[in-house]
């Protein structure tokens, strides 16, 4: 019996993996106007968040003189020096404030994501202990909180003023992202995790080697939300830390950019014309944003998958 193999009428290429999806009966083709319309549209939106970005750089890269005769802002890049990069990262100030986020963005986001799971997957278990109360106790603190006040007091009376845990404890979990997470554990097919009891596994067993692999989507997405949340923070450091040495990226570059405080060792660079004050200040901001710029294209293809699941079975 021969194989019957489906090919294309002749004349007809088959369709790629990156053409459009085809579109639905009841759904009439776009017009040229319309297309030409959305195309504008999303170039003018491009050009609105690429162009600070651009003007950003630009300025970062440029000498004193450029900057001087451009009476500020550079927006052509003339005369491109690395100088202000070279000496935030000689080991100054700014170099031990990027150790300092990037240290405390790892370990907060591996702390908060690990409370996160075990905790969503303990109220993805309809009947455990205490299952409805504790649900309800955690949604009640996204409505009603303790305050600035107590919780600062709170913080000093446990003796991490002036502490790194004092840049993680207070905000290591989000009851938003618990929830999320809770509601694609429930997605999960039951008879998985049955199958699995069965066959002798516990439940960190079934979390580690089923719900997880499972969950790549959801994992990713609420990685990204804590890790951006970490490297971002700035007012935990200013209301707990009073060590300048101890302040992260974030808090060094508000005192830059807001209070005009140069970093240590800088000042005097600036002050002779050797460093624009400005290219530094434009410099620190990209370091600012560069970790997010990079990392959310690889987390955007879950971004459909892992919020809206999680959202909708929740």
């Amino acid at each position: 019996m021969t194989a019957v193999i489906d090919r294309p009428p002749a004349g007809k290429r088959p369709p790629s993996r990156w053409a459009a999806p085809s579109r639905p009966v009841w759904e009439e083709e776009p017009s040229g106007a319309g297309v030409a319309g959305k195309g504008l549209v999303l170039t003018l939106a491009c050009l609105a968040v690429l162009f600070p970005l651009w003007i950003v750089v630009v300025t970062s890269l440029s000498t004193a003189r450029t900057i001087d005769e451009a009476g500020g802002l550079v927006m052509v890049p003339k005369g491109i020096t690395f100088v202000a990069y070279r000496e935030l990262l000689s080991g100054g100030q700014v170099t031990r404030a990027t150790v300092i986020s990037i240290l405390i963005t790892l370990v907060g986001t591996l702390f908060s994501m690990t409370v996160s799971v075990l905790c969503a997957y303990g109220l993805s278990r309809i009947g455990s202990l205490g299952h409805r109360w504790f649900l309800l106790l955690l949604m009640a603190t996204m409505f009603f909180s303790a305050g600035l006040i107590p919780t600062y007091l709170l913080v000093q009376s446990l003796g991490l003023t002036d502490s790194y845990l004092a840049l993680i404890l207070p905000s290591a979990v989000s009851v938003f992202n618990i929830l999320v997470l809770r509601g694609f554990f429930m997605g999960i097919s039951q008879e998985l995790t049955d199958s699995a009891r069965i066959d002798g596994a516990g439940d960190f067993r079934i979390l580690w080697q089923i719900v997880m692999p499972l969950s790549r989507a959801v994992l990713a997405v609420i990685t990204l939300f804590y890790a951006v949340g970490y490297w971002s923070a700035w007012f935990n450091a200013s209301l707990y830390l009073n060590d300048q040495n101890k302040m992260p990226l974030q808090n060094v570059m508000i005192q830059l950019v807001q209070k005009q405080q140069a970093p240590v060792g800088l000042a005097q660079a600036i002050k002779t014309g050797e460093l624009s004050g400005l290219a530094v200040q434009m410099a620190v901001m990209v370091m600012a944003l560069l970790p997010v710029a990079v990392l959310s294209p690889f987390v955007q293809k879950h971004f459909k998958k892992g919020m809206l699941t999680g959202a909708v079975k929740g």
